[in-house]
């Protein structure tokens, strides 16, 4: 008898565990939705207001001061998408005031055309929400983390209305190598939740159309070296924006005067290239990137206004930064090679994403819902090639490369560890 209810019991535990997390996603979910999209209408306003006033760019060396204030006062000094991660890796605390913090910060630094995106906030403002939701729920410690990765499936999902990209992503960016299974249902219901409360709010999603050039050996052929090329680049900006920020730092400790200086030079360099294109996230120069209008250059520069801004302590995100590198590298390279232009800005897209962010996975899902499901094949193998190319370099230094990307080896390194260690 006790057999049996016992095993009654376990059988039981199931229903109960899917219905505590579809009701813990859904209302986190629809908390990150509704600050996600309220976020994403403060950012893109911001520009707007930055675009019609061309003179708020001379506002940026103060509003780098004022942000570097905001983080002084709320002793949130240091805290940022690693710190999340961190969360998720052990248990630490994600404070309450980094929400706030980060979404007006990100919203100045728009506003001042720091060139930044949206998305680093959104992994932050939803670990936050997450973790700050599932404390007030009294989750315990192996459920705490999954909460945090709710929350951030549900902002990104909302930013970019990437339901699929944004459960993936925050399911696989914590550990490569390992998948956290446990969070399929909880991140996947609070990824759609917070999608379908971004489109009641009218935050369009993110979508592009590029032709279809057919399956062939050859275009596979050159898809693989626009993909190489593209491991190199995602080298190139996650060393550029980490080795920026650790000079900029040594040379001006003093975090309001670094700020100052960083926002004096993203006016110069504005000034000299004489465009606005660099400013900002410019999602509107990866969509002519991807209808193949770019200037040979401007992934380059991208680059560099990009490492100044986050370097020197303004806030934002790298993702859409990295959307911007790697269409226009692809646009140029893929053009060059014989690629359609725009579908080489397609395949540079997803795959300097992946090299930087070290999630293949969740790369493919977004070629997908970016895209369509049409040369789907092209993306995976762009990938596949960008990811274990770029090495154990990332953008975030908390996250976990568990397995070797050379060989079936357990490694446990962190990304940008010295690279001797992993074998």
């Amino acid at each position: 008898m006790d057999k049996w209810k016992k095993l009654m019991v376990h059988i039981g535990a199931y229903p109960a565990v899917l219905g505590k997390w579809l009701a813990v996603g859904g209302l986190i979910g629809g908390i990150g939705g509704i600050i996600g999209s309220v976020f994403h209408i403060g950012v893109n306003y911001a520009t707007q207001v930055r675009l019609a006033h061309p003179w708020v760019l001379y506002l940026l060396p103060v509003l780098g001061v004022i942000i570097a204030g905001l983080y002084r006062v709320t002793k949130v000094e240091g805290k940022d998408t690693n710190a999340v991660i961190e969360s998720v890796h052990f248990g630490k605390n994600v404070p309450v005031l980094l929400v706030p913090v980060i979404f007006v910060s990100t919203v100045l630094t728009h506003l001042g055309g720091g060139s930044a995106g949206r998305e680093g906030a959104a992994l932050q403002i939803g670990g936050g929400i997450g973790h700050t939701t599932g404390r007030l729920l009294h989750l315990g410690e192996k459920d705490l983390p999954l909460a945090t990765l709710c929350g951030m499936s549900a902002v990104f999902s909302a930013l970019f209305g990437t339901p699929l990209t944004a459960a993936v992503f925050a399911m696989e960016v914590i550990s490569v190598g390992v998948f956290y299974y446990a969070g399929l249902i909880p991140c996947l219901t609070a990824a759609l939740v917070g999608y379908l409360v971004s489109l009641m709010m009218k935050v369009p999603p993110t979508r592009f159309t590029v032709a279809d050039p057919g399956l062939d050996a050859w275009t596979m052929v050159l898809v693989i070296l626009l993909a190489i090329g593209c491991a190199v680049v995602s080298i190139l900006f996650c060393r550029g924006l980490q080795e920026t920020g650790r000079r900029a730092a040594r040379l001006l400790p003093n975090p309001f005067i670094r700020a100052f200086v960083g926002g004096v030079l993203v006016i110069g360099l504005t000034l000299l290239v004489g465009t606005t294109d660099y400013n900002g996230a410019g999602m509107e120069v990866v969509s002519r990137a991807i209808g193949g209008e770019v200037g040979g250059w401007a992934w380059l520069l991208k680059l560099l206004f990009t490492a100044v801004t986050i370097g020197f302590g303004f806030k934002g995100g790298e993702v859409v930064p990295s959307f911007f590198v790697g269409a226009c590298f692809g646009c140029v390279l893929g053009g060059f090679l014989g690629l359609p232009a725009g579908f080489g800005a397609a395949i540079g897209l997803v795959a300097v994403f992946c090299g930087a962010v070290n999630c293949p996975i969740a790369s493919v899902f977004l070629s997908i819902e970016l895209f369509g499901t049409g040369d789907l094949l092209y993306f995976a193998m762009a990938c596949a090639i960008s990811y274990l190319l770029s090495g154990y370099c990332g953008l975030y230094s908390s996250q976990t490369i568990l397995y070797s990307k050379m060989r079936a080896e357990f490694i446990n390194i962190h990304t940008n560890e010295n690279e001797d260690k992993n074998g």
